[in-house]
């Protein structure tokens, strides 16, 4: 029936379905593959974040469940993992400890509880007033370098449990230091198991991309575990964990709890806006798909808001879960609708095993996630073809490893608007000459360079505002004070989509130092709203209607014409 659904294959998707979601059969195995193995190793990681966030335990596998369910029917990511994060985590756990509550405690539960209602409601109000659109602050250079530097991060941050050391605070330096100064003391156990762990990831891999090598590694590190009587011999496992499906859990609704939580609550939305529009972005680029930014904030604030009502945290954009899925071949949502249905299995029947996981092979499972974020090649190609923009996918991955995924993110988004305001203050100008054929094409802005004897057509490449409105000044003084004799100076504003109230100014001024040098000054390709604002500063009323024309062409016949009489 038409209006009824979308058809894909010989599958009917419900019209409120996400496009995300996959029902192509060619989909199927693949996805389901994917969320497999998204669930083994996820699911151990995701009880690690409830730790960090002073959570119970199980809290940790309640994030994988009805949040994830959540963002895969709302969000339109095809990549975008959305589940406990280290940084949001570790944010909440600041932020609840400050206020002296007892971790994982009931009181403790419900704040939490509340942090994520309040985080989900920010969301939406974010989506109302598209503060989505902060992703496209992050270009792509950005991206490369900010994935590069969380796959650091997260590698470095593994290496403590993977050589069986005791993991120190700190960002990737300070982790780093500490493992070097305490190589001495690695547990041989350990380095054994995160050993054969990383061999049979590569060896899996080697043979065939299909197999889920990661998962296969988890599964054989427990089974081995137990027979080989590895946790009595000084290897750590992850221990008991709780079964039960999440039921409701009521966050608190007192307007004081709602204060105390409201600052945590909107330092988590920065970094969840930034940190998921900064890994959706980077792998929707990566697979040539198109982000939609607002859908996923929509998403976002409803995984969120089912978190505080079903004993889960604050849930984020993940980049290692995004790798999950994406290293294992997953192309739809589909792969994380899997990963939840496996979750609820784990939850109701295979606790008791994952208690015998030994942290040593989660470690170096999550380690080689975090080298797969290493874009190397993304790097390398940078530096090839701009290396002023590798220079800017550099720092932003020193800023992520040395101050951490938050403050990087917020030095990312810095860097870009740097970048930005550097080409568009420095913009590629050009002045314009007719060929012989009678085309236009472009010359350099350089002294002399004259469109036909007595005029200068000066295509500004940018738009102009305060900080290149003294550039534009430069050239134009440049291209009539030296040379031939100059009758007529054109503005081309093909290339122009705004002209701020400092640089209309700087309009004025060189409309009036052009005439005090018998030059007429005149524009051409002007855009209405561009036109508009040239009328408010009083430029059009100093140049005169005849002084625009439609097109430069327009400007050369009646230069011509005028010489002519």
């Amino acid at each position: 029936m038409p209006g009824c659904g979308v058809t894909t294959g010989r599958w009917q998707r419900p019209g409120w379905l996400a496009p995300a979601v996959d029902l192509r059969r060619d989909g199927l195995l693949p996805d389901a593959l994917a969320g497999l193995t998204l669930a083994a190793l996820a699911i151990p990681e995701v009880l690690g974040y409830a730790r960090i966030a002073g959570m119970p335990v199980e809290a940790g596998l309640y994030t994988m469940v009805v949040p994830m369910i959540v963002f895969a029917l709302l969000g339109a990511s095809r990549r975008l993992v959305v589940g406990a994060d280290s940084a949001t985590a570790a944010m909440l756990a600041a932020g609840l400890g400050a206020l002296a509550i007892p971790a994982a405690s009931p009181e403790y539960v419900r704040l939490a509880g509340t942090t994520a209602l309040v985080v989900g409601v920010l969301l939406v109000v974010a989506r109302v007033v598209r503060l989505g659109a902060l992703g496209n602050f992050l270009s792509r250079t950005v991206l490369v370098g900010f994935l590069t530097g969380v796959g650091i991060q997260v590698a470095v941050g593994q290496l403590p449990e993977a050589l069986g050391l005791v993991p120190v605070p700190g960002q990737a330096p300070e982790k780093l230091v500490a493992v070097v100064a305490h190589l001495g003391d690695a547990s041989p156990v350990a380095v054994g198991t995160a050993a054969g762990v990383v061999v049979t990831v590569l060896v899996a891999r080697r043979v065939s991309r299909r197999i889920p090598a990661a998962l296969v590694a988890v599964v054989a590190s427990i089974v081995v575990t137990a027979p080989a009587g590895l946790d009595r011999r000084g290897l750590l496992v992850l221990g008991v964990v709780p079964a039960g499906l999440p039921g409701l859990e009521l966050p608190s609704f007192a307007l004081d709890d709602v204060r105390a939580v409201f600052p945590i609550a909107l330092s988590m939305l920065v970094v969840i806006l930034a940190q998921s529009a900064a890994t959706s972005r980077a792998y929707a680029a990566r697979h040539g798909e198109t982000p939609d930014t607002d859908r996923d904030v929509v998403g976002l604030a409803g995984a969120n808001i089912g978190a505080a009502f079903t004993g889960a945290f604050v849930v984020n954009g993940s980049p290692t879960k995004t790798q999950m899925v994406d290293g294992a071949g997953g192309r739809s949502q589909l792969a994380h609708l899997t990963a939840a249905a496996v979750t609820i299995v784990a939850i109701l029947l295979l606790t008791p095993y994952l208690s015998l996981l030994p942290l040593a092979a989660l470690a170096a499972v999550v380690l080689l996630i975090g080298v797969e974020l290493v874009d190397v090649a993304g790097l390398r190609r940078i530096w090839a073809l701009r290396r002023s923009e590798f220079v800017v996918a550099l720092l932003t991955t020193v800023a992520v490893v040395v101050l951490g995924v938050e403050t990087g993110i917020v030095v990312a988004v810095v860097v870009s608007i740097v970048d930005h305001l550097r080409h568009s203050y420095a913009p590629r100008s050009s002045v314009l000459v007719k060929s012989a054929q009678g085309h236009w094409r472009s010359l350099p802005v350089e002294a002399g360079a004259r469109t036909v004897d007595g005029l200068v057509v000066h295509r500004f490449g940018s738009g102009l505002y305060f900080a290149n409105a003294s550039r534009f000044a430069e050239d134009v003084r440049l291209l009539t004070a030296t040379g031939p004799p100059v009758r007529w100076y054109c503005l081309d504003a093909a290339a122009i989509g705004d002209v701020d109230y400092s640089a209309g100014t700087v309009l004025l001024a060189v409309h009036d130092a052009l005439r005090a040098n018998g030059i007429r000054m005149v524009v051409s390709n002007l855009v209405v709203p561009v036109r508009g604002q040239l009328d408010r500063y009083g430029v059009i009323e100093r140049i005169g209607e005849d002084g625009c024309f439609d097109t430069s062409g327009e400007v050369l016949e009646e230069f011509q014409r005028s010489t002519h009489t």
